[in-house]
């Protein structure tokens, strides 16, 4: 029973402690350590609910657009059957082969993100439960799909219907959309001092008066061979080993932060389309 009183007794205290300096204003405000500890471990773990639902959000919006796509998949193959059963093929001959085109289409588009988000999905630090399992059930699904397709195929080559020609372009298709999403996710950096970014043609100082208040900024025809390319989605460490640094292209501070106490170890990239949505440019001038 004594020790039953003495915990309730400490508790009693803590939270007094806490309420009282929560409670006083202006200079006389007392440092908390518990307080200040409390609010750090809050602060923190807002931040990782944040990412967590950027990270959900995200994937909705991948899951909704396949989900759209199936839909609509399965429009088309029904117009299709509806035709070939109708016996009206060859006044409709050319949207049946539209139609079968969307549906290679689709379907390439479907496999290019289900891909892209397993990437995500291993790349990721978070850990999201079920995230894995819907993308397992999707890609089931686009599986069975492909099976249907090809049902559907035979029903309309059956019909001697030519669609060869229609076989390659799945396949230019895959490949377009391969190199939009290389492109969507290629960034580049660079980063020196101030000397040796003007001697590489990457920097300028411009404004101020009289040779004073220049500020340093990108050069309109800078030099792109100079920059390091990187994947958005995989890099989001930069090694810097610099006394300072300072970001000089246009990104949201709220979307990265420089590490290090008595130098700047690192940049670390806390959300990176948030901070190449401006520019996928990055120049770091160091001293």
């Amino acid at each position: 029973m004594k020790i039953t009183k003495i915990s309730l007794l400490t508790i009693a205290l803590l939270i007094s402690s806490l309420f009282f300096v929560n409670c006083k204003g202006g200079d006389d405000k007392e440092i908390n350590p518990l307080a200040d500890s409390l609010n750090a471990v809050n602060s923190n773990l807002n931040g990782k609910l944040s990412e967590k639902e950027e990270a959900l959000q995200e994937f909705i919006a991948s899951f909704n657009e396949i989900q759209e796509n199936l839909n609509t998949i399965k429009e088309k193959e029904k117009i299709v059957t509806s035709i070939s059963k109708a016996g009206d093929v060859r006044n409709k001959e050319d949207q049946i082969k539209e139609d079968i085109q969307a549906i290679y289409d689709l379907m390439a588009k479907n496999k290019n993100r289900i891909g892209s988000l397993s990437e995500k999905l291993k790349k990721s630090t978070l850990r999201i439960e079920g995230l894995q399992k819907m993308i397992d059930n999707l890609q089931t699904s686009l599986n069975q799909k492909d099976g249907e397709i090809a049902d559907l195929k035979s029903q309309v080559e059956g019909l001697n219907i030519d669609i060869s020609n229609l076989k390659a372009n799945i396949v230019e298709t895959e490949k377009a959309v391969a190199e939009k999403t290389e492109v969507i996710q290629t960034a580049y950096y660079a980063f020196g001092t101030t000397k040796e970014l003007k001697a590489k043609n990457i920097i300028t100082k411009e404004g101020g008066f009289i040779g004073m208040g220049k500020s340093t900024k990108i050069k309109e025809d800078f030099n792109r061979d100079y920059f390091t390319k990187i994947n958005i989605a995989s890099t989001t460490v930069i090694n810097i080993g610099a006394k300072k640094a300072k970001i000089i292209t246009n990104h949201p501070s709220s979307s990265y932060k420089l590490v290090g106490d008595k130098t700047v170890e690192k940049l670390e990239i806390t959300n990176p389309d948030e901070f190449w949505s401006a520019s996928k440019y990055l120049v770091i001038v160091i001293d």
